[in-house]
């Protein structure tokens, strides 16, 4: 499988690994408090609070923001500790780094599959590559932005775990199939065979075939990347904000989508869709001959489109003596239309693959382990796939207790957890800005919920020329840097803010 496709994000992250990023995208400045709803302004607060967008800019005579290069990027896990999340980034880095693969290490293959058992796992990023604001007091704030945003979540059960990372020669199967010098023959599979004869297995057998709903059940792994072109006005309904003065604000969409991998098994059966751009390279055998969205060549350097669609926003605010800012928004709510390289899988029995496992903890490599041919599914193509978005609610508050300190809270949750890739449970957050000086802007918080355990996040902002150029740097958890207990690794950064 073609994996250097992240390689296209990460060069233009500009980092060495790979959060969070329904709640707060790639906005450096609401990153470093775990804030975003009350807080963001011009095009930051598109898909987050659209209301903001007639707050102004916060600067006098100033009202025009661009900018661009602002990404986030992310691993979180409520159970791996630190060196083992590292683990899983180093072995991303190395795949996207690398044409060649590391030689298989079976004892830690083995060491993989237990450390990744039942272990939820979020690599995310995302990456701004332009915004554009403007403000008129009359007429209210529109703007525009393109984003990049990739998501992976992924939660295995045992067995699923342990076929992943060690494929053909998983644990879980009774005989391996092996070939040594043209003759072939069945042996059983125990932990005392000897590197050479681990070497000539061709396939793994299971002498009593299961249904996959009953293999995999407790295992979800689902996939996002999609490009966003988004848009919104905002602007001041009533009143004025000396005393109270309430916002409104619209926005939305177009998204394109590379790649959209659902799959969830449970008590009540295995359900699996997925729509890749062929930029991925997987190798579906057979059922592409028979398959009506089948594509099979990429188009260019950059991967083709897999599905298109839309979302749309609706945000309200009030702010209240200049000092106090409650705003709500719903977000995302629309639909992806995929129609390249769409399949669902049967809920066939079981009983052997042929696929080797991982070289090492990039658990991102799964996809081909329960796609391609000869891995645990039976797949089926289709024409193409409607899917709804992962949309969200929002609400958010802030206090500007004086001009140097404040201090908000925000609340994430999903409006249809049934949708793919949705959060399954409100993640909440609090934090706040310290300016000790105009230039300067220290900002820190917590939040926790959802997938995430607990997280302190940190952020320093520069703003320089009474607002006209800002920068900063941001982590949604800074324990990370120095605590092997912390549950996350993150980094967010922006570098090219100007207001004029």
């Amino acid at each position: 499988m073609k994996f250097n496709y992240l390689l296209l994000i990460v060069s233009l992250l500009g980092m060495s690994f790979i959060i969070q990023s329904q709640t707060q995208y790639s906005a450096y400045t609401a990153i470093g408090k775990g804030v975003a709803t009350p807080y963001l302004r011009d095009y930051q607060s598109l898909g987050i609070n659209n209301s903001a967008l007639g707050w102004g800019t916060g600067y006098e005579n100033k009202n025009t923001v661009l900018g661009m290069t602002e990404f986030a990027v992310g691993i979180s896990s409520p159970t791996l500790d630190r060196d083992r999340m590292r683990n899983a980034a180093q072995g991303l880095y190395n795949n996207l780094t690398s044409n060649s693969q590391p030689e298989v290490d079976w004892d830690r293959q083995r060491e993989a599959a237990a450390d990744y058992a039942q272990s939820g796992v979020a690599i995310n990023a995302d990456y701004n590559w332009f915004g554009g604001y403007f403000y008129n007091e009359k007429f209210g704030g529109v703007a525009l932005s393109i984003r990049e945003n990739y998501n992976w979540y992924s939660r295995l059960n045992d067995e699923t775990a342990d076929i992943i990372f060690r494929g053909k020669l998983s644990n879980y199967f009774d005989s391996l199939q092996i070939v040594i010098n043209g003759d072939t023959s069945m042996i059983a599979n125990n932990m005392n065979i000897g590197e050479d004869t681990l070497n000539a297995v061709i396939s793994g057998r299971l002498n009593n075939p299961v249904l996959l709903s009953e293999l995999t059940n407790g295992s979800d792994i689902n996939f996002r990347w999609n490009r966003e072109y988004n848009f919104g006005y905002g602007r001041r309904i009533l009143g004025n904000d000396s005393t109270l003065a309430i916002y409104g604000g619209i926005g939305g969409r177009f998204i394109q989508s590379v790649a959209m991998v659902d799959f969830r098994s449970n008590d009540d059966g295995v359900e699996m869709n997925s729509s890749l751009s062929p930029f991925f390279g997987i190798d579906y055998g057979a059922i592409e001959t028979t398959n009506p969205s089948a594509v099979l060549e990429n188009n260019g350097l950059f991967p083709d489109i897999s599905g298109m669609g839309y979302g749309l926003d609706f945000a309200a605010s009030v702010i209240l003596m200049k000092k106090i800012r409650i705003a709500a928004s719903v977000n995302n709510i629309g639909s992806v239309t995929y129609k390249s390289n769409v399949y669902s899988v049967r809920d066939t029995l079981f009983s052997e693959i042929t696929i080797p496992g991982l070289n090492d903890d990039d658990i991102t490599q799964s996809l081909d382990q329960i796609l391609s041919t000869g891995s645990i599914m039976t797949l089926e193509g289709r024409e193409e796939l409607v899917l709804p978005n992962a949309a969200n609610f929002r609400l958010g508050g802030s206090i500007d207790f004086i001009d140097q300190v404040s201090l908000g809270v925000d609340i994430v949750a999903p409006f249809d957890r049934t949708a793919p890739g949705s959060l399954q449970n409100a993640v909440i957050s609090v934090g706040g800005d310290f300016k000790p000086v105009k230039w300067l802007q220290l900002s820190a918080g917590y939040f926790g919920g959802g997938v995430y355990r607990h997280n302190i996040p940190l952020g320093i902002n520069f703003i320089l020329k009474d607002g006209a150029y800002e920068f900063g740097f941001a982590s949604r958890d800074a324990f990370s840097f120095f605590s092997n207990n912390s549950n996350a690794l993150s980094f967010a950064m922006g570098f090219a803010r100007i207001r004029f």
